[in-house]
C-alpha cells in the first residue's frame, strides 16, 4: 500500500511510540487520525504532523469502552471518507509479582485490579479498536492494514504477568485475523519492540538503565523511529501479513 493519501488511525498516539509512528507516517503524505486520553498530547503530536502538510485530527476515546471505540471510528470515516491502516498501539504496564514473598511469608500478591487493567487495555483494547476497523474496512472495499503492537515480554518477563499474558495474545490475535480477513484485502502485522527509548525508560536512573541495556547484544535502547519504520515497511510490504516482527536489538528474555 503506498501511503500518501491514506488514512492512518493510531491508538496511544498522543505520545511515545505513538507520537513517532504518527510523524513517520506524516512525512510520507499519510493523513492521521490520532486517538488517546490526554488531549493536549494528543494537540502536540496533531501540530507536529500538520507541519508536513497532511490532515491531522485528534479523538479522545478509552479504546476498553465499546461504544467509544465505535463512534470513534463512525467519526473517523466521517472525517475522512476512509479508513486505510489502524496501528493498535495503546498500553500500559502495572507489573507485580504474581506472589511476593518475605521470609517465608506471602506479603503481597498480583492483584485482580492490575490483571483486569492490563488486560483492558493491552488486549481488549486490541480487539475492539481491530474489529470495529477490520468492520469499516470491508465496508469501505479499499481493504487496508491493521497493525498491533505486542512487546518482547509476549515471551515472558519477570514480574509481568498480566502484560506478558496481554502481549502473547495480541500476536496471536494478530494470526487469527490475518487468516480470517485476507479474503478482504485486509493485511495484519504485529511488532513486538524491545526496550525502546521512551519516557518510561528515558526517565530511570543510569545503574537501572544499564541493568536494562546490559544483556541487549546491540548494547542499547531502541529508538522510536525505528519501530515507526517497521511499521512503515509492514504497510507498504503487500506480500506481508499474519507474522509478528521482534524489533529487540537481539534480546531475548
Amino acid at each position: 500500500m503506498q501511503i500518501k493519501g491514506k488514512t492512518v488511525a493510531i491508538t496511544g498516539g498522543g505520545r511515545g511510540l505513538g507520537r513517532a509512528m504518527a510523524l513517520e507516517f506524516a512525512t510520507r503524505g499519510g493523513n492521521l487520525a490520532l486517538i488517546d486520553l490526554n488531549q493536549a498530547d494528543l494537540e502536540e503530536t496533531r501540530q507536529l504532523c500538520a507541519e508536513h502538510g497532511v490532515s491531522a485530527r485528534v479523538y479522545t476515546c478509552n479504546v476498553t469502552n465499546e461504544e467509544q471505540v465505535t463512534q470513534t471510528m463512525n467519526a473517523i470515516v466521517a472525517d475522512f471518507g476512509s479508513l486505510d491502516v489502524l496501528i493498535n498501539n495503546a498500553g500500559i504496564v502495572k507489573d507485580g509479582l504474581l506472589i511476593k514473598v518475605k521470609d517465608g511469608k506471602v506479603v503481597g500478591k498480583l492483584s485482580l485490579d492490575q490483571w483486569n487493567a492490563v488486560i483492558g487495555v493491552n488486549l481488549t483494547g486490541v480487539f475492539l479498536c481491530g474489529r470495529e476497523a477490520a468492520e469499516r474496512m470491508i465496508e469501505l472495499g479499499r481493504g487496508g492494514v491493521i497493525i498491533n503492537i505486542s512487546s518482547i515480554s509476549k515471551d515472558g518477563n519477570f514480574g509481568q504477568t498480566n502484560y506478558s499474558a496481554a502481549k502473547a495474545g495480541v500476536a496471536s490475535m494478530s494470526t487469527v485475523w490475518a487468516k480470517e480477513l485476507g479474503r478482504y484485502g485486509i493485511r495484519i502485522g504485529a511488532i513486538a519492540p524491545g526496550f525502546c527509548a521512551t519516557d518510561i525508560l528515558s526517565s530511570m536512573t543510569p545503574e537501572t538503565l544499564a541493568k536494562v541495556i546490559a544483556p541487549v547484544p546491540l548494547q542499547r535502547l531502541g529508538q522510536p523511529v525505528e519501530i515507526a519504520r517497521t511499521a512503515v515497511f509492514i504497510v507498504e510490504n503487500d506480500f506481508f501479513t499474519g507474522r509478528t516482527l521482534a524489533v529487540d536489538g537481539g534480546l531475548r528474555l
